[in-house]
């Protein structure tokens, strides 16, 4: 079990894909503002597909305040716009072009996630030598990933060791929207050494869903000690696996 100390920690992340809509991103960058239940809530942004004609200015503009806020990350959609997984090979040049690109923004992300939590041994060895934090690992299968869909689950933090001896420190989320809220209310729930609840950006559009949100993280506050991504890398001792151990499918 991973040492973070005497407290239980809880954070939060956002999985930015709409950061040029105007109505999305004022409703994410509020919710970043008002810190419910006292989460400095990461935003885990998809970069702009200049292929598809997306405009890097606003999206560079809006990226540094969410960073002024908030932990950074990088959420790549594989795919393109709407295609979070790979549909063909490149994934790893694709991982390390949008890296680079963020970097020569004045960006600095810390941490990654995968669309639709795509993560393999390749994209893992370059996330670990770009120097990221990963938070694709779940403690659930999502129910819409296809049979033998390959994902790496966990339940708790980890160093993982890959093939080319590279370690990648990994966060895993272990929350969505629905299991925060279900899980908040109820007594003993949330045994987990670190809570890791996540949404997406899009959540905030549906009154009801944004509500809920609002209160699950309300209730998880008290609950857990509230914490962000940043802050609990530098504190969590995590065991060590091969990364072979946690890919299931």
């Amino acid at each position: 079990m991973p040492h973070i100390g005497n407290k239980r920690y809880a954070v939060v992340s956002c999985h930015v894909e709409r950061p040029l809509d105007d109505r999305t991103w004022r409703l994410f960058a509020a919710l970043q503002e008002r810190r419910p239940g006292g989460f400095a809530i990461a935003a885990l942004l998809r970069p702009p597909d200049l292929a598809a004609g997306e405009p890097e200015g606003r999206w560079v503009e809006r990226a540094h305040e969410a960073a002024a806020r908030g932990p950074l990350g990088h959420h790549t959609h594989f795919g393109g716009v709407s295609q979070a997984r790979p549909v063909g090979p490149g994934a790893v040049e694709r991982v390390r072009r949008e890296a680079l690109w963020l970097r020569a923004q004045g960006l600095d992300p810390l941490f990654f996630c995968g669309g639709a939590w795509y993560l393999d041994p390749d994209v893992a060895d370059a996330l670990a030598e770009l120097g990221y934090a990963d938070c694709t690992a779940t403690a659930f299968r999502p129910a819409y990933l296809p049979a033998g869909a390959p994902r790496v689950a966990l339940d708790e933090p980890a160093w993982l060791r890959l093939p080319t001896g590279r370690r990648l420190l990994e966060l895993p989320t272990t929350h969505s929207l629905g299991m925060l809220v279900r899980a908040a209310l109820r007594p003993g729930a949330l045994a987990e050494p670190l809570v890791h609840a996540y949404f997406h950006d899009t959540d905030l559009l549906d009154n009801r869903r944004r509500r809920a949100l609002e209160l699950g993280l309300r209730l998880l506050g008290r609950r857990r000690r509230p914490s962000d991504l940043t802050a609990v890398a530098l504190k969590v001792e995590p065991s060590e696996l091969d990364f072979g151990t946690a890919y299931a499918r």
